[in-house]
């Protein structure tokens, strides 16, 4: 396939490209500010806020998939205006799009989520999310919108960081016991959002981890894979602070990975220290 990674600098974006690239595809990445520099890829510079920078790079790449996987949290021009004119350039230029979505649409308030849930933001961040999910269900009617949890990877996700530097005493803070969600490995979720890109599957798919556990249980599962002190992680509950937020959003991924043959894994297995 001819596939373009909207936000190909970022953690998920990079893996994307690097996987799409190694197996035999033609790859072009989109960057805000550098171009990344992993090989057989191409970079163009393109701008999620700017239609006429969307237009271009549709035009210029003629691509088979789009894949966006950018964001900006505390940006709506980025998280949910930029969808939606993605969307409709797609559209307009015949490429199929794959949406990269996110657990934060759901309140928390039914705890399990199937792709049959509507969405119940209670965040800015979420309310994007979800407002970019209704735009592209209007414009792009055959896209994937692909809901996805907390991404981990072998040491170099914001998580995992985070992690380590509760861990040396670089930052202060607390892991929640009561924030929980379904971490997922960011090759497989990238194996799976390139499988979902080559089938005829339109609308939403949950892309997560099989387990479902705590922001505190999950330090403490890299903390181990790691050779960290686990007892140097403090832990809080998310409902004893003043930060809204979602407590426990567990999306359910059976209907999904039926469609797939990458097994989305659960951060007991993937963060399993080898002996």
């Amino acid at each position: 396939m001819n596939i373009l990674i909207v936000g190909g600098n970022g953690f998920l974006g990079r893996e994307l490209a690097r996987q799409a690239s190694a197996t035999g595809h033609a790859v072009t990445a989109t960057f805000t500010t550098r171009a990344g520099d992993i090989p057989r890829v191409r970079w163009l510079p393109m701008d999620l806020r700017r239609s006429d920078e969307i237009a271009r790079a549709l035009r210029e790449t003629r691509s088979d998939v789009v894949i966006n996987a950018a964001y900006r949290k505390a940006d709506w021009a980025t998280t949910a205006d930029g969808p939606t004119r993605l969307a409709m350039a797609a559209s307009r230029y015949g490429s199929r799009l794959v949406h990269v979505s996110s657990d934060a649409v759901f309140s928390g308030a039914d705890v399990h989520y199937d792709e049959s849930a509507d969405p119940d933001p209670i965040t800015p961040y979420g309310a994007a999310k979800a407002a970019a999910e209704t735009a592209i269900r209007l414009f792009a009617p055959a896209a994937v919108i692909a809901r996805t949890s907390l991404i981990i990877g072998d040491g170099d996700s914001v998580h995992e960081a985070l992690v380590h530097d509760l861990a040396t005493g670089r930052r202060n803070g607390v892991l929640f016991t009561d924030a929980i969600r379904c971490p997922i490995h960011v090759t497989d979720l990238a194996g799976a959002l390139l499988e979902l890109s080559a089938s005829d599957h339109a609308g939403v798919g949950h892309v997560a981890g099989s387990d479902a556990l705590s922001r505190h249980e999950l330090g403490l599962l890299i903390a181990a894979r790691d050779g960290l002190d686990a007892t140097l992680l403090p832990a809080g509950r998310l409902a004893d602070t003043d930060s809204p937020g979602p407590l426990d959003v567990r999306l359910d991924s059976t209907r999904t990975q039926r469609l797939l043959h990458t097994t989305l894994r659960g951060a007991r297995e993937f963060l399993r220290r080898e002996r």
